[in-house]
C-alpha cells in the first residue's frame, strides 16, 4: 500500500498508531466503533479508548505487533453504541507511512463474516477453561448451537444444534419461563445467573445456572444471545446434604440444651420426673424410660407411656442392697448396658429381672444410667429400653451420663432446697465483665437477666475486648445450666476464649480451641457460643456460631435482617470440630444485637417469631436515634414476655 490513505480505506475500524500507541489517523468506521469523534481520540492512546474490559488485550495486540514486526491478532469487543457490543477480529502489524518515511502500526478490523467461527474460539478457550459452557442462539430461526466447553456439560447436549421447543421441553414446567425471560430480555450487559432444572436423556435432573448477553458477530454481521452455562447439581447436592446434617445438628443441640436446661431449672421433684419421662425417649429414640428415685434407701419408680406401670412394680419399693441391675447401678455409680435378656440373666441370676425383657424379643437392650454428681452418692436412675436391634453408640451413653448428672444435680438441689445468693451474687461481680468505655467508631452495650428470683447469676454470658490488631472481638454464650457451677464454668469459659483470642485472632479457631477444653473436663459440659471479629475502622466482622441462636442487623430506616452464621455444633459435645467462619461488613448506623435463646424463645413464642420482635424493636431504636445502650434495654425489656425461664443476654454493638 502507498499512502495512509489507502490503509484506512476499508470498510471496516482501521487506524495508524506510533510505535508506543498513539493515534496518528483513523477512519470514519473506526470513530463510530469507538463512540467518539475523529477529534477526541487522534493524539489519544489507542488502549485508553476501549472500556475497561478490552483495555489490557488492545494494549497488548499494538505492543505485540510494534516489537515484534509480526502480524497480531485478537478478538475485542468494541463498545455498545445504542446497540450490542461488536466482537471483531482485529489485526495489527508494523507498516511505513509513505508520508513521513516512518515505522506505524496499523490496526483494523478483518471481514470474519465468511467465518464467524474465528471470532468464537477465544470465548470457547475461556469457558472451557472455567468448566462452563458456551452456546449461542438465534432469535430469528430459534435455534441454539452448543458451542462447546467443559466436557461434563457437553455430554448434557449431545446434539450440537436443537431447536428451543426442544430445549424447553428438557426443562423442568416450573422453570420454563424464566428461561424464556432469559432469552428474551437478553441485554447488551451480562444477565444474572438464572437456575433452571434440566432432565437429558438417561440421566437425572440437573441444576444448571445460565447467564446470557446479546453480541454483535463482526462488524456488520450478525446479532446473537450468547449464554454460558454452568452445572451446580453435585454442590446443590453437596449443600443439601451439608444443610439437612446441620438442620440435624441444630435441632439435636437444641434438644439436648432444652432439656438440660429444663432439668437444671426443675423447682420440684415432680417437674424433675415430668422433664425426664417426657424427653428421655424422644431424645435418644428409645421405645421407653423409666425413673428410680431413692426415698429413705427403697426405689419409688415411675413410667413413661413406653413402659407400662404394671410392668415395673416388682421394682418399686426395693432396697438398694437387692442384688439387681437397678439398685446395683444406683448403688455403685456406674451405668449398666443390658445388651439383652441373656446378658441379664448371666449377670444377674439371683435378681429379680426386669418383667419387660422377658415379656420382649431376646434381642432388647436396656441402659440404666444413674442420676449422680461428682463426689456424691446417686440419688436415683433412670433407664432407658431400645427397640429390636438397636445398640446405643458409645457417644449417645457418654451424652445420657452428662444429662443424668445434670438430673443429679437438679434433684440434690431440690432436696438440700440452698439458696446460694451471696455466693451467686459474689459470682456475678466477678464473672460478667466490665466493657471498654471508649472504643473508636463504637458504641457497646450489654444487658443480663437472670432465670429467676434470688438468684442473679446463671450461665448465660457475653464479652467484649479489643484485639492486638485494632478490632474488637465481641462474643455471647450460653453454659448449660442456671446454677453457680454453671455460673463458674461460664466464667472459665470467657476467660479462656480471652485467654485464646490473644493467640488465635481468627473466631473460628478460638471456638476450635475452646470446644477441645471443654470436650476434656470431667464431668462434660456444653455451652453455645456466638463470636464476632469487628474492624470498626471499616466495619468488616469476620464471624461464627457453636449451635446459637442467629444474629440480628438492625439498620438506621428501622429496617432489621436475621443473619444465620456457620460454625458448628454446641462446645463441649463433639471433639475435633472446626468451626466455619463468615466475613460481612457493618455498615454506618447500622448495630449488631448479640441474643441468647431466652430473650427471643419460649413456650408461647417461636425462635422465629422472636427473633422477628427482637429485630422490629432494634430497628426502631435505630430509626428513633436511640444510642446503643438504650436499645438494649428495649431489646432486653421485652425479653420478659417470652415467658422463657433461661437467664437472658443481649449485647448491641453500633457502628456511628
Amino acid at each position: 500500500m502507498d499512502t495512509s490513505d489507502e490503509l484506512l480505506d476499508t470498510a471496516g475500524p482501521a487506524a495508524l498508531l506510533t510505535l508506543d500507541g498513539v493515534i496518528r489517523n483513523l477512519n470514519a468506521a473506526m470513530t463510530t466503533a469507538l463512540g467518539k469523534p475523529a477529534e477526541q481520540c487522534l493524539g489519544r492512546d489507542f488502549g485508553d479508548l476501549w472500556p475497561a474490559s478490552q483495555r489490557m488485550s488492545a494494549e497488548s495486540l499494538v505492543a505485540h505487533a510494534a516489537k515484534t514486526k509480526a502480524v497480531a491478532m485478537r478478538v475485542l469487543d468494541f463498545p455498545a453504541q445504542g446497540g450490542a457490543p461488536v466482537a471483531s477480529l482485529i489485526e495489527a502489524q508494523q507498516v511505513k507511512d509513505p508520508a513521513s518515511d516512518e515505522r506505524v502500526v496499523w490496526v483494523h478490523a478483518l471481514d470474519a463474516r465468511n467465518d464467524l467461527a474465528s471470532l468464537l474460539i477465544p470465548f470457547r478457550l475461556a469457558t472451557t477453561a472455567a468448566h462452563l459452557g458456551l452456546w449461542m442462539y438465534s432469535p430469528d430461526d430459534h435455534q441454539l448451537e452448543w458451542l462447546g466447553g467443559a466436557p461434563a456439560l457437553a455430554a448434557l447436549f449431545p446434539d450440537p444444534t436443537v431447536s428451543l421447543s426442544r430445549l424447553i421441553s428438557a426443562v423442568h414446567p416450573d422453570d420454563r419461563e424464566a428461561l424464556r425471560q432469559l432469552l428474551r430480555s437478553a441485554s447488551t450487559q451480562r444477565s444474572p445467573w438464572v437456575r433452571v432444572r434440566y432432565l437429558p436423556q438417561h440421566e437425572g435432573w440437573h441444576q444448571l445456572a445460565a447467564q446470557t448477553r446479546r453480541i454483535q458477530l463482526g462488524y456488520g454481521g450478525p446479532e446473537r444471545i450468547f449464554g454460558i452455562l454452568r452445572d451446580d447439581t453435585k454442590q446443590e447436592k453437596r449443600k443439601e446434604k451439608a444443610q439437612a446434617a446441620l438442620t440435624a445438628e441444630r435441632q439435636r443441640a437444641k434438644d439436648i440444651a432444652d432439656f438440660s436446661s429444663a432439668l437444671i431449672t426443675a423447682a420440684t421433684e415432680q417437674e424433675l420426673q415430668q422433664i425426664a419421662l417426657t424427653r428421655l425417649a424422644a431424645t435418644f429414640g428409645a421405645s421407653g424410660a423409666l425413673l428410680a428415685l431413692v426415698d429413705e434407701g427403697r426405689l419409688r419408680v415411675s413410667t413413661d407411656a413406653g413402659i407400662a406401670m404394671w410392668e415395673v412394680d416388682v421394682l418399686h419399693g426395693l432396697p438398694l442392697d437387692h442384688p439387681s441391675a437397678l439398685p446395683e447401678a444406683i448403688r455403685t455409680g456406674k451405668p449398666q448396658l443390658i445388651l439383652d435378656r441373656e446378658d441379664y440373666i448371666r449377670r444377674w441370676p439371683h435378681g429379680a429381672e426386669f418383667p419387660r425383657l422377658g415379656r420382649l424379643g431376646s434381642d432388647y437392650a436396656t441402659s440404666i444410667t444413674p442420676l449422680s454428681e461428682a463426689g456424691n452418692q446417686p440419688l436415683g436412675a433412670w433407664v432407658v429400653t431400645y427397640g429390636s436391634g438397636y445398640r446405643p453408640s458409645l457417644d449417645e451413653r457418654t451424652l445420657m451420663g452428662t444429662l443424668a448428672d445434670l438430673a443429679g444435680q437438679a434433684l440434690r438441689r431440690i432436696r438440700l432446697q440452698q439458696a446460694r445468693v451471696e455466693l451467686a451474687t459474689a459470682l456475678q461481680k466477678t464473672m460478667l465483665p466490665r466493657l471498654p468505655e471508649h472504643l473508636a467508631g463504637l458504641e457497646v452495650a450489654a444487658r443480663y437477666r437472670p432465670s429467676r428470683g434470688g438468684l442473679d447469676i446463671g450461665g448465660d454470658w457475653y464479652d467484649a475486648f479489643e484485639m492486638p490488631d485494632g478490632a474488637v472481638a465481641l462474643e455471647i454464650g450460653d453454659v448449660q445450666g442456671h446454677d453457680v457451677d454453671a455460673a463458674a464454668l461460664m466464667g472459665q469459659v470467657r476467660l479462656s476464649m480471652r485467654a485464646i483470642a490473644a493467640q488465635e485472632w481468627d473466631p473460628g479457631t478460638v471456638l476450635m480451641r475452646t470446644n477441645e477444653l471443654l470436650t476434656t473436663m470431667v464431668p462434660p459440659r456444653f455451652a453455645s457460643c456466638t463470636m464476632l471479629h469487628l474492624d470498626p475502622r471499616d466495619g468488616q466482622v469476620i464471624g461464627t456460631s457453636a449451635g446459637h441462636v442467629p444474629l440480628l442487623c438492625a439498620r438506621k430506616d428501622g429496617s432489621h435482617s436475621i443473619h444465620e452464621l456457620p460454625g458448628g455444633p454446641v462446645l463441649g459435645v463433639v471433639s475435633d470440630t472446626e468451626y466455619a467462619e463468615e466475613t460481612f461488613t457493618l455498615d454506618a448506623d447500622s448495630a449488631l444485637v448479640m441474643v441468647t435463646d431466652g430473650v427471643v424463645e419460649g413456650p408461647g413464642l417461636t425462635l422465629e417469631a422472636g427473633l422477628e420482635r427482637a429485630g422490629t424493636l432494634a430497628g426502631t431504636a435505630l430509626r428513633d436515634g436511640l444510642n446503643a445502650e438504650e436499645t438494649a434495654d428495649r431489646v432486653l425489656d421485652a425479653a420478659g414476655a417470652v415467658d422463657h425461664l433461661d437467664d437472658v443476654a443481649v449485647l448491641v454493638i453500633r457502628r456511628a
